[in-house]
């Protein structure tokens, strides 16, 4: 399978980046990533809203296939805005491994 460097993207980066609405505003950052393990297939974003320098305790999570990157923004854009997203659960750090993540002590040795 031959790809385009363009058309592929490391997690590492993903994390972090900035979330939009459909109007440009920036409602959020990329915390992490959910990856069903068999399919390999992206399912949630871990988006982080408020704190300090978009520094969060407190995420949402936005289904992978409603966001689209955008070019020119150099960001994903999702069609919900800010009030939309903040009517679904809120998720803090202590509830990520119901979305694979390992909260505290050293990571596993596999995945």
């Amino acid at each position: 399978m031959t790809r385009k460097a363009r058309d592929l993207v490391t997690a590492s980066r993903v994390k972090g980046a900035v979330v939009y609405n459909a109007t440009g505003d920036c409602i959020g950052r990329i915390q992490d990533l959910s990856i069903d393990k068999i399919s390999g297939q992206v399912q949630h974003a871990l988006v982080a809203f408020g704190g300090m320098l978009g520094l969060s305790n407190r995420f949402h999570t936005v289904p992978w296939s409603l966001l689209h990157y955008d070019v020119a923004m150099n960001g994903y854009i999702v069609p919900l805005d800010r009030t939309e997203i903040e009517a679904t659960p809120v998720y803090k750090h202590h509830d990520l491994p119901a979305f694979g993540a390992h909260v505290g002590g050293p990571a596993p040795a596999h995945a």
